[in-house]
């Protein structure tokens, strides 16, 4: 049984087909996924796809691509949105700095507000952060100052530095597809050194489809893939990779409850 920490399932790719997608996931034994918001918009879209499904939650949240589209975010209005049962995250948010789709100097504020929801909530934090280590590794530390949260650095492409501070903050970190890749050594040694018991995986879909998947759209099936090879980067077995990443995800997201969703 695996669970998919991170979907993009509103993605106007799957348009023509999601009801499919969804079904070949749970026949490849993706028994619970997380769809993912990627701004306030699309909260209408994705609560449908969640409320469709019992085996599937949602998050509320502004990617930094998107900032720029929410410049007076303020806390109250994501923690607004997080009366629903099946909403168990705040994101995904942070920076980017690598294609700056917003404003550097917006997607601070943004992002605090952010951490300040998730804070409150007791909600994970689900982090994008991109060529932004030694800022997104200064402000985690700050607001963390200020009072607990959880971050979860999702789909991580980062160095050491970035990974073993948010261990130390007691986080996690979710890996993809990216694992997979010829050129990925330096992010397969962090999830070689990283415990066991903080990991996560993702297919991050409909991007990042791992080997043997590149080129395809990525879909949720695909993520054993993923599992695959971080069994091997542990010299584990893949049942082993495959419970101890799904306990992890319904530790670090208690909301989500599998004895009485799984459907």
């Amino acid at each position: 049984m695996l669970v998919d920490s991170h979907v993009n399932l509103h993605s106007e790719r799957y348009d023509e087909d999601r009801d499919t997608v969804i079904r070949a996931a749970r026949e490849a034994g993706v028994a619970y996924m997380l769809t993912i918001s990627d701004k306030l918009s699309s909260t209408s879209a994705i609560k449908t796809i969640a409320d469709s499904h019992d085996f599937i939650w949602r998050s509320i949240g502004v990617h930094p691509h998107y900032a720029d589209e929410h410049p007076a975010l303020t806390a109250r209005q994501l923690i607004d949105l997080t009366d629903d049962e099946k909403v168990v995250g705040i994101g995904e948010c942070g920076l980017d700095f690598y294609y700056e789709h917003s404003d550097r100097a917006l997607q601070f504020p943004v992002f605090r507000a952010h951490v300040d929801a998730a804070r409150e909530t007791g909600l994970p934090l689900i982090i994008h952060t991109r060529d932004a280590d030694e800022e997104m590794r200064k402000l985690l530390l700050e607001e963390h100052e200020k009072g607990a949260f959880t971050p979860l650095l999702h789909c991580y492409t980062g160095g050491p530095t970035l990974a073993e501070t948010v261990l130390a903050l007691g986080g996690y970190i979710s890996f993809s597809g990216i694992l997979t890749f010829k050129n990925a050594g330096d992010i397969c040694a962090i999830a070689k050194a990283a415990p066991l018991d903080r990991i996560l995986i993702e297919t991050d879909c409909p991007y990042l489809a791992p080997t043997p998947m590149r080129g395809r759209r990525n879909e949720p099936a695909y993520v054993s893939h993923v599992a695959e090879k971080l069994a091997e980067i542990k010299a584990m077995s893949l049942d082993a990779i495959a419970a101890a990443t799904t306990e992890n995800f319904f530790r670090l997201f208690a909301r989500a409850k599998p004895s009485d969703m799984d459907g």
